[in-house]
C-alpha cells in the first residue's frame, strides 16, 4: 500500500475507533505567567501552606541577596490586613530603565519575565540564592494584585499588575532620599486552599535568615489587625510608624556561631570553645562552618547554600560529614585515645551529639528543584572537606582538651552503637528461634500491600479488644501498647530495645531501626496513633511522638504518621444519633436539637429531656461499631497526618519537654500554660 494511503487508513481508523489524532493542534504553548497559574507546584512546592509561604521567601531572597552583595542592611516584612504582604529593602533598587533587547522598563521585564533578572551574568551578584530568576515573576502571577515601587537615584517609581499583567506602563511620582525596593503583593485565593500566614512560622524562618547574612537586620511586623490607615506611598519603613501591633527586629554580630550557641541554650556543652571557620577558596566558593558537640544522642546539622536552607542535605553536608570522620579517626590514632581493638569510629559515631550549621555559597549553585531542599553542585563537597578539614585539624591540635572530650563523646557513641547491634541482632534472631517474626500481641491485617495497610496503636488491652471486633479485618491491624511507653528522649537504642511497647512496634513495622532501618520493608504506610483524650492518652501521644521523631523520622517524612480524632460526646434523641469532637460542636447539636446546655459541678452534662449525653473516657469505653463508625471508618473518620515544618524548632521543643532538664520545662510550660487546652 503507498505511504499516503496508509496514512489515511490509520486516520480513518482512529476516528473509527473514536480516538483522537494527535497533531500540531494539540501542542499548548502557555505564553507570558501563564506556566506558572497553570502548574504553580512547579515553582513553589505546592498552592498550600508551605507554598503560601514560600511567596514571601521569593521576594526575601531577592532582598537578601542585596544584603549578601553589601548594599543592603535592613529588610523589613509586613503582613496587612486582606492578606496583602509588604517587604521592604534598601539595597540598590530594581533597574527602571528601558531594557535594551524589551525596549520595557526593566522592571517590567523583571516582573513579569520568567528566567528574567540580575543574577545570570555573575556581574550584579557574587553569590546569589534566586539563580532561576522567577521569584519576582512568579509571586507576581499567583497574585491578584502586585505593587513594585523602586526608590532610586532621588525619584520614586512605581508598577502595579493583576495576576502577573501589569496595568499601566512604569510610573515616576515623586522625590525620594531613600534607596532601595518595596515590594506589596496579595496572594490570589483561586490559587491557594487557604490563605493564612503563620506569624510564628514566619518569625523563625526569618530569625534563621538574620544569623546568615552578617550586618543585616531583619524587621517583622503583623500589622494584620491594625485599626489605622497607613499610607503606604508616602511610607518607607513601616516600622519608623511605631504602630502598636505586634514587631521584633533580629539582628546577630557572631553569625552562625550564635546560632550553634542558640541551638545549644538549653544543652550542656561537653567543650567551651565553639569551633569557627570562614574561608573562600581559590574557586571563589565561601565556606562556613561553626560546631559544637553537647552532652545528646542526636545530631543537629542545618545546611545552608547561598543562604537557602537545604534540610534534604547535598554535597556541601557529604564533604563536611567526610571530613569530620577522616579527621577526628586520624586524631585518634596519632594520639591513641581509643584502643586499636575498639575499631574505626563511623560517621554515626562522631556525629552523635553534634550541633553544626554548613554554609556554602558560590557563583554557579545547582539545587535539585525550584524550591531548593537539596544542594547538587559536586564543587561545593570539595571546598567543604578541604577548608573545613584544614580548619577543624588545627582546632584539634590547638585546643587538646576540647578534642579528648570530642574523641570520648564518639567512643561512647561507638561502645552504644555495638551494644545496639548486639541487642537488635538478639531480638531479631529470638523472635526467628520462637517460630514467629511479628509480636504475639499484634493482630495483623490480611493485605501485603503497605500501601492500603494500616496499623492502629491503641492504649490498653480494652480499646485494643474493642477496636479488634469493630476493624477491616483485611487493612487494619491492631496493636495495643500495655502502659506508658519508654520515653526514648536521651535513651540510647540498646536500652530502648529492651522495653516491650518499644519492641513490639520496631517489630511488627518491619523495617528494623538504626543503621540498618530500610523504610522499603515498611508493612504499613498509615500509622495511626489512637489514645484517649484525656492527660494520660496525651502523654502517650507525645511519648510515641518523641520515638517517632528520634528513631522514625522518615515516617514521618513519608506521611505514615496519623493521629486518630475520636469523639468527645455522643448525643442521642430517639433513634437519632450524633457524635461531637468537640465541646462547641457539641452545643451546637444540641441546639439544633432544642437543648440548653446544663452541666453539673463535675463538668458532666445532665441528662436533658429525651436527649442523652455521653461524654467518652476513653476508646474502650464505645462497642465496636462505635469505634468503627467514628474513629477508623475511612469513610467517616478524621485523622490528623503529623508533619515537621520546622525541624530545628521541632528538635529543640522535643529537648525541652522530654528531656532530663528540669529548667527549661518549667519555663516552657510557665510561658505557655495559657494556651493549653485543659481535660481535667
Amino acid at each position: 500500500m503507498p505511504k499516503n494511503d496508509l496514512k489515511n487508513s490509520k486516520k480513518k481508523e482512529i476516528k473509527k475507533q473514536g480516538k483522537k489524532d494527535y497533531n500540531a493542534s494539540d501542542i499548548s504553548v502557555l505564553e507570558g505567567l501563564e506556566p506558572v497559574r497553570k502548574r504553580p507546584g512547579m515553582y513553589i512546592g505546592s498552592t498550600g501552606p508551605d507554598g503560601l509561604h514560600h511567596l514571601i521567601r521569593e521576594i526575601f531572597d531577592n532582598s537578601r541577596d542585596e544584603a549578601m552583595a553589601g548594599y543592603c542592611d535592613h529588610i523589613e516584612i509586613t503582613l496587612l490586613p486582606d492578606n496583602v504582604v509588604r517587604v521592604v529593602d534598601n539595597g540598590r533598587g530594581i533597574p527602571v530603565d528601558k531594557h535594551p533587547k524589551t525596549k520595557k522598563s526593566a522592571l517590567e521585564v523583571i516582573m513579569t519575565t520568567l528566567h528574567a533578572g540580575g543574577k545570570f551574568d555573575n556581574e550584579s551578584y557574587k553569590f546569589s540564592g534566586g539563580l532561576h530568576g522567577v521569584g519576582a515573576s512568579v509571586v507576581n502571577a499567583l497574585s491578584t494584585y502586585t505593587r513594585a515601587e523602586v526608590h532610586k537615584d532621588g525619584n520614586k517609581y512605581f508598577q502595579e499588575y493583576s495576576i502577573g499583567k501589569p496595568k499601566k506602563d512604569v510610573k515616576k511620582f515623586g522625590l525620594t532620599e531613600n534607596q532601595g525596593t518595596i515590594i506589596t503583593f496579595k496572594p490570589d485565593p483561586d490559587i491557594f486552599s487557604e490563605i493564612e500566614f503563620n506569624w510564628d512560622r514566619i518569625i523563625k524562618h526569618y530569625q534563621q535568615q538574620a544569623y546568615l547574612v552578617k550586618d543585616l537586620r531583619v524587621s517583622l511586623i503583623d500589622a494584620r489587625e491594625y485599626e489605622g490607615l497607613i499610607d503606604l506611598e508616602n511610607s518607607y519603613y513601616l516600622e519608623d510608624l511605631n504602630m502598636q501591633v505586634p514587631s521584633i527586629s533580629f539582628y546577630f554580630e557572631g553569625g552562625i556561631v550564635s546560632m550553634v550557641r542558640y541551638f545549644n541554650q538549653n544543652q550542656k556543652a561537653i567543650h567551651k570553645n565553639i569551633f569557627h571557620v570562614e574561608k573562600e577558596t581559590e574557586d571563589g566558593i565561601h565556606v562556613e562552618v561553626a560546631l559544637q558537640y553537647v552532652d545528646d544522642i542526636t545530631q543537629r546539622i542545618v545546611p545552608f547554600a547561598n543562604n537557602i536552607s537545604t534540610p534534604g542535605g547535598g554535597m556541601h553536608v557529604t564533604g563536611f560529614k567526610s571530613a569530620l570522620t577522616r579527621l577526628i579517626n586520624s586524631y585518634n590514632k596519632d594520639n591513641k585515645i581509643l584502643s586499636e581493638k575498639d575499631g574505626s569510629l563511623t560517621g554515626d559515631d562522631v556525629l552523635e551529639g553534634i550541633s553544626a550549621v554548613v554554609s556554602v555559597k558560590m557563583k554557579e549553585i545547582q539545587f535539585e528543584g525550584q524550591t531548593k531542599d537539596k544542594l547538587g553542585s559536586p564543587e561545593a563537597r570539595s571546598a567543604v572537606e578541604s577548608t573545613f578539614g584544614d580548619a577543624f585539624s588545627i582546632f584539634l591540635e590547638e585546643n587538646p582538651d576540647d578534642a579528648k572530650s570530642i574523641l570520648r563523646k564518639a567512643a561512647l557513641a561507638l561502645k552504644a552503637r555495638k551494644a545496639a547491634k548486639a541487642a537488635k541482632d538478639t531480638i531479631l534472631r529470638k523472635g526467628a528461634l520462637e517460630g514467629f517474626t511479628l509480636p504475639g500481641k499484634l493482630t495483623d491485617c490480611q493485605t501485603k500491600d503497605a500501601n492500603e495497610a494500616e496499623i492502629f496503636i491503641v492504649e490498653g488491652d480494652s480499646a485494643g479488644g474493642t477496636a479488634k471486633q469493630g476493624r477491616d479485618r483485611r487493612t487494619q491491624a491492631i496493636l495495643p501498647l500495655r502502659g506508658k511507653p519508654l520515653n526514648v528522649e536521651r535513651v540510647r537504642l540498646d536500652r530502648m530495645l529492651c522495653n516491650n511497647e518499644i519492641k513490639s512496634m520496631v517489630i511488627a513495622f518491619g523495617t528494623s531501626i538504626g543503621e540498618t532501618f530500610d523504610i522499603e520493608k515498611a508493612r504499613y504506610h498509615k500509622i495511626v496513633i489512637a489514645t484517649d483524650a484525656d492527660v494520660d492518652g496525651a502523654h502517650i501521644r507525645i511519648l510515641l511522638m518523641t520515638f517517632f521523631f528520634r528513631y522514625f523520622r522518615e515516617f514521618i517524612d513519608a506521611g505514615f504518621i496519623y493521629v486518630a480524632q475520636p469523639p468527645l460526646y455522643k448525643i442521642k434523641k430517639g433513634k437519632e444519633l450524633h457524635y461531637a469532637y468537640s465541646d462547641e460542636e457539641r452545643d451546637n447539636i444540641l441546639s439544633s436539637l432544642g437543648v440548653s446546655v446544663e452541666v453539673d459541678e463535675d463538668g458532666e452534662i445532665k441528662k436533658t429531656g429525651a436527649v442523652h449525653v455521653q461524654r467518652y473516657k476513653g476508646l474502650g469505653e464505645m462497642n465496636a461499631e462505635e469505634l468503627w463508625e467514628t474513629t477508623m471508618d475511612p469513610s467517616s473518620r478524621t485523622l490528623k497526618q503529623v508533619n515537621i515544618d520546622d525541624a530545628v524548632e521541632a528538635d529543640k521543643i522535643f529537648e525541652i519537654l522530654m528531656g532530663k532538664d528540669v529548667a527549661p520545662r518549667k519555663a516552657f510550660i510557665q510561658n505557655n500554660a495559657k494556651l493549653a487546652e485543659l481535660d481535667v
